[in-house]
């Protein structure tokens, strides 16, 4: 092994997916020299195995689902998807797994690159084992900011590595279509999975611990994406966990609790994030390897004044773009204390990643798509504040009957009744996933009640729900 000596950066980054990239970028911006480690590829879990090949196999079904609703195309999109077209396409998305332009991007922006394992080794202090066993020491003067995000946790049944089970990498990235899959989950990953693989061709078995999918979002919001999949052919099955799992002659055998037998050809467990935590050497600075890392709003470290924690890896809100939201703040927060100027952590302020605590949206693509931003109605009577919920159909926009025939959906809003303002949003049906920004604004913003009876939604689009709602809480 050789080693070089100690090179001295003014951050120094774990991790270069989005996370990572958007920290660089910013404190490159401010002028502060930079470098990133990465262990494997450059642009991260979203880039590669999450978000973008997802959404490239969902494109499609969603695509086709829509126009099965539209007279006149119907008729046209009765056929199977092209599944080996399906999955050349998502591989183009993810650039064939290479990462050569991401790197040309961080480089561009004046980063330093290290491949290999980083780890702390001690306070300011990273080491880097490169592929071929090289070893670096970087040390930061200002900061390390740890963007290594989560990995897939598998649940301790025994035996099952043996089973090689799929997680959300191994669902996002098969080369094949297997002909019956069992997923187990109810949350993003699990649902998401499982509406692709199934209008590609598997038959697919849905596994549900809890009574319902989606459990962090309104109830119904679970109950209209598990009654499409039903329609769709998939085995929904709640109230049901795993007892065993084994693999016999190439072919998986599922035990659940109630005693059914379930055989199939691969298995796919959604059942939770764990951070990437373990050996980066947190236990050189007095922290818990493994552990999920608290931060304040401008995601420094609690008990440090240069570690920083951003993305899933300090487990505010697991999402690509709040961590790329939390990075931004991050960045400036990082830039304006190595400049010594004063940082706004007001609410709202420049330095304040105050979006975390009520106002994060999300997506789920499914179909119907899932959309939420803010507090769902248990979770803001949990506050103790005065709220009420405001149902409206979907299907009572005009626009909603243009998109397709037979459009389903449901919008909820939650109202603060003494301030009048938004506390969250949901809107499940085709196509809500490019409305959400919309409520996103009124929730972040605060915008009064009676000032979005002024915003006046374009006719016919399906955001004339957006009257909807206000009429109905209007009575």
């Amino acid at each position: 092994m050789t080693e070089t000596e100690s090179i001295a950066y003014d951050v120094v980054v774990l991790g270069a997916g989005p996370v990572g990239e958007n920290v660089a970028d910013r404190t490159r911006a401010a002028g502060l020299s930079t470098a990133v480690v990465e262990s494997e590829l450059v642009g991260g879990e979203c880039s590669y195995w999450a978000c973008m090949p997802s959404k490239a196999l969902l494109r499609p079904v969603i695509a086709r689902a829509d126009a099965r609703r539209v007279p006149g195309l119907r008729q046209a999109v009765q056929g199977p998807l092209d599944a080996a077209a399906v999955l050349a396409h998502r591989d183009y998305f993810t650039s064939d797994w290479k990462d050569d332009g991401q790197v040309g991007w961080l480089e561009g922006i004046g980063a330093v690159l290290y491949r290999g394992h980083g780890r702390l080794a001690g306070p300011r202090t990273v080491t880097v084992t490169g592929p071929d066993g090289e070893r670096h020491v970087l040390t930061a003067r200002h900061a390390v900011a740890v963007c290594t995000g989560t990995s897939a946790l598998l649940p301790g049944l025994p035996g099952i590595a043996d089973v090689e089970p799929w997680t959300s990498r191994e669902a996002t990235s098969a080369h094949a279509v297997p002909g019956r899959l069992v997923v187990v989950g109810g949350g993003v990953v699990a649902t998401e999975m499982a509406t692709a693989w199934q209008a590609l061709g598997s038959q697919v078995t849905l596994l549900v611990r809890g009574a319902g999918l989606l459990a962090r979002m309104e109830p119904f919001a679970g109950e209209l994406v598990a009654a499409a999949l039903t329609e769709a052919g998939a085995d929904v099955r709640t109230g049901t966990s795993v007892k065993s799992v084994t693999r016999e002659n190439g072919t998986v055998v599922v035990v659940t609790d109630t005693g059914d037998r379930i055989e199939a050809d691969e298995i796919l467990f959604a059942t939770g994030r764990a951070p990437r935590t373990e050996d980066i050497g947190l236990d050189t600075i007095g922290l818990e390897p493994g552990s999920w890392l608290p931060v304040d709003d401008t995601l420094r470290v609690t008990g440090n004044d240069w570690l920083y924690a951003v993305g899933d890896v300090n487990h505010r809100a697991l999402l690509t773009h709040q961590g790329k939201y939390q990075a931004r703040i991050a960045g400036a927060a990082i830039a304006a204390r190595a400049a010594g100027t004063p940082l706004d952590t007001s609410a709202w302020g420049a330095h304040s990643a105050t979006a975390d605590h009520g106002a994060v949206p999300q997506v789920v693509f499914t179909d119907p798509e899932a959309a939420a931003v803010g507090l769902s109605l248990a979770e803001a009577e949990a506050t103790g504040r005065r709220v009420r919920a405001v149902d409206v159909d979907i299907s009572s926009a005009a626009g909603a009957g243009l998109y397709g025939d037979g459009y389903r959906g449901r919008a909820r809003m939650v109202v603060d009744l003494d301030r009048e303002t938004l506390l969250g949003v949901t809107l499940v049906g085709p196509g809500v996933g490019e409305l959400i920004h919309s409520a996103t604004v009124a929730v972040a913003a605060e915008v009064p009640v009676a000032r979005l009876w002024h915003a006046v939604p374009s006719y016919p689009t399906i955001s004339e729900v957006w009257l909807r709602l206000l009429e109905a809480y209007r009575g």
